[in-house]
């Protein structure tokens, strides 16, 4: 009886009170203008959308869809299901409501009878909704005054346009973008007459199961005229599995940089980037295209990173991986191993410390490393050694001793200084952790940070934050000099030098290029990783290559790996014009070749050269055994006096053995002691009495 009255007196306020304008009803434009989609968009520097990401987990809703643009087939159905008189009221179907009023008072139940504009009018205002079971008085006559004020301010093709971008169909899909791509894959206007007689029936059963909807679709196609089979409805009624999600991005372009700059912004944001959108779509399609091509070699993901020297304006932001797995690992970010590409900011420091100039002669000879697990020797790209080399070959063919002698020279702690002082902030241990492998690569950088710490080579020293969102929209970030024009000029100059690289690379390599520019590559150990990083006078690009799980590649290293792609964007940017070579600053000066050598070279004033000065001999004095850090146990079961350890030394020079700063032979390149227990420090000296090489051992 309670629900008979409800029902009957708000018939009646319908039909008897005039219904009074609502002050507050919002205009088409409005309600178009207030929808939001559930997805932000970012934009590259021009405004073009470059990536969709969802932000709202609340309900699934997709651009606004026009009227034109929705299928006819749906249109007919919407309104035979829900309003068929649609077109004939003013908002209120008065002899729907009677008719319902009659079945009520017959026994037949309650049905509804809200038209299109009343359900409308419950989307605009949320306090003429159902509250618990069904609506109250005042809840009814607020909706019916609702629709009618609706009909008199709005045409009839906007109320059927707004109604279908509003109403829920199932789950979360809000609106029939969402609901048409989502259950079936594919745009409104392209749905059929069984998908849209499946949509039509959900609108009163959002979460209906198949046999109840499969019946209601076959009953308003009846009523319809259609001649649907019951095979094309059951086919639709199957894409409504929740499993099946066919709701993708437009626009997917930039996934990585998407989620990093878009994850918390508000729903329908559209944020400006700094990327460039036709170099974007570039890197990726080529950054996929040569990790699939080495795919054969046991190389999965890759990542790309261009930035704008000047700015530190990220042009370009790329991650890829050929399987499923590692999808949303973002590889620019990701730390990795970075084999020998520190190696020009230790050359860089080594300059300004004024320890070596580019043509400081080094020794490349077999060197034994001592690290927590034993002995290392590092060995070059091409397996052999080259004797003494100049600091600008040792740099640019990348020779490996050469550069662990020279963090001997510099220090693990001043170049870990000069590291974080370029941003490579994942460095936090201390010098004694990494040791002199980290000449070569022993820590863990992330692409983003190694790319724009060689960004500071370009601009003199100067290193400053890269940045992703243009500077009306980001925090200006802080400048610091790294290291000083002349050295970094110093470097660009022997990694822009081909003849120089030759050594180990030849003169036709991936690195060449047309133009200006200075490069270098890195593979870490056990081919993990490889890398190529370089700039021109406008754009430094960055390059990685491997598996983001550190399983080895097959034979590929930075060289044939990173540096072919590197180099195929820097052509791409340097398309139209060619980069320039940088101008020498005022500090250097520039003296012409030597001894045969084919080139002039350029030293930071005051480390000129004095008549006569000669580089490292070729036969050095070092101590071949033991190396640095050796343990040596004694046998217990071998007599003390018949345990001997020999010390070999390379010399063709008079050299006299100390141990624990006494002399313990005269010259000699072998000579066998009985050993002692304890630490002890072993050192051959000259005719000077000079020590030329020392190391320290232990005796247990």
């Amino acid at each position: 009886m309670k629900r008979w009255c409800i029902f009957f007196l708000a018939f009646g306020m319908a039909c008897v009170f005039r219904m009074e304008a609502a002050g507050a009803l919002p205009s088409f434009a409005d309600v178009r203008a207030a929808h939001v989609k559930s997805d932000s968009l970012l934009l590259d520097r021009r405004g073009e959308v470059l990536h969709e990401l969802r932000t709202d987990r609340r309900g699934r809703r997709l651009d606004w869809t026009k009227l034109a643009d929705i299928s006819p087939s749906l249109k007919q159905a919407v309104i035979r299901s829900e309003d068929k008189r649609f077109f004939a009221h003013g908002g209120v179907d008065y002899r729907a409501l009677g008719a319902a009023a009659l079945e009520f008072l017959s026994g037949a139940g309650l049905r509804g009878a809200s038209t299109i504009t009343m359900q409308l009018a419950s989307f605009l205002d949320r306090s003429t909704a159902v509250k618990a079971r069904q609506r109250t008085i005042g809840q009814k006559t607020a909706q019916i005054r609702l629709a009618r004020d609706i009909e008199k301010r709005w045409s009839k093709d906007e109320i059927l346009e707004a109604y279908l971008n509003l109403v829920t169909f199932r789950g979360e899909y809000s609106g029939v973008a969402a609901a048409s791509r989502g259950l079936f894959g594919k745009d409104p206007h392209g749905l059929d007459q069984a998908q849209s007689l499946v949509l039509a029936s959900l609108i009163r059963a959002p979460n209906a199961g198949a046999r109840l909807l499969l019946a209601r679709a076959r009953h308003l196609g009846g009523r319809l005229g259609w001649q649907v089979s019951d095979a094309a409805l059951a086919e639709s009624l199957l894409c409504l599995s929740p499993n099946i999600a066919r709701v993708h991005p437009r626009a997917a372009w930039a996934p990585h940089a998407g989620r990093r700059l878009l994850t918390g912004q508000p729903p329908g944001a559209h944020l400006r980037s700094t990327l460039d959108a036709r170099l974007q779509k570039f890197a990726v399609e080529q950054l996929a295209r040569q990790v699939d091509a080495l795919a054969g070699l046991n190389v999965r993901q890759g990542a790309l990173l261009v930035l704008e020297n000047k700015t530190g304006e990220v042009l370009a932001y790329a991650s890829y991986t050929s399987q499923a797995a590692g999808t949303y690992v973002d590889g620019v970010r990701a730390p990795r191993q970075t084999g020998s590409t520190l190696k020009p900011f230790l050359y860089a420091t080594a300059l300004d410390q004024r320890i070596l100039t580019a043509r400081s002669l080094l020794d490349d000879s077999p060197l034994d490393v001592s690290l927590g697990g034993g002995i290392y020797q590092p060995k070059n790209y091409d397996a052999s050694f080259h004797g003494p080399v100049s600091v600008r070959v040792a740099l640019a063919s990348s020779l490996n001793v050469p550069a662990v002698r020279t963090l001997a020279l510099v220090g693990t702690e001043p170049f870990l200084k000069v590291l974080r002082r370029l941003g490579l902030g994942s460095l936090t241990e201390s010098g004694d952790y990494y040791g002199l492998a980290l000449a070569l690569g022993s820590a863990d950088i992330s692409l983003w940070d190694l790319t724009n710490a060689y960004r500071a080579l370009s601009n003199g020293g100067v290193w400053s934050e890269a940045c992703l969102i243009p500077p009306a929209g980001r925090t200006a970030g802080g400048r610091r000099q790294a290291f000083s024009p002349e050295a970094a000029f110093i470097v660009s100059d022997i990694l822009a030098d081909r003849d120089a690289r030759s050594e180990t690379f030849g003169l036709e390599n991936p690195l060449a290029t047309r133009f200006w520019t200075a490069v270098k590559t890195g593979t870490s150990k056990d081919m993990r990783d490889n890398w190529c990083i370089g700039y021109s006078s406008r754009y430094t690009v960055g390059v990685w290559m491997g598996n983001f799980a550190g399983d080895s590649m097959w034979n590929v290293s930075g060289i044939t790996g990173a540096a072919p792609l590197w180099r195929c964007v820097m052509n791409k940017l340097h398309s139209a014009s060619a980069g320039r070579s940088p101008t020498p600053p005022r500090g250097l000066v520039r003296v012409e070749p030597v001894d045969g050598e084919n080139r002039a070279e350029w030293f930071l004033a005051g480390t000129l050269p004095t008549a006569g000065a000669s580089g490292v001999h070729r036969n050095h004095p070092r101590i071949v055994y033991p190396p640095s850090g050796t343990i040596i146990a004694l046998d217990p079961d071998i007599p003390a006096a018949l345990q001997k350890v020999g010390f070999v030394a390379r010399t063709d020079r008079p050299a006299r053995w100390r141990l624990n700063e006494k002399l313990l032979a005269e010259e000699g390149s072998t000579v066998l002691w009985t050993p002692a227990a304890g630490r002890h420090v072993l050192a051959i000296v000259d005719e000077r009495d000079t020590v030329v090489d020392s190391v320290a051992f232990e005796v247990r």
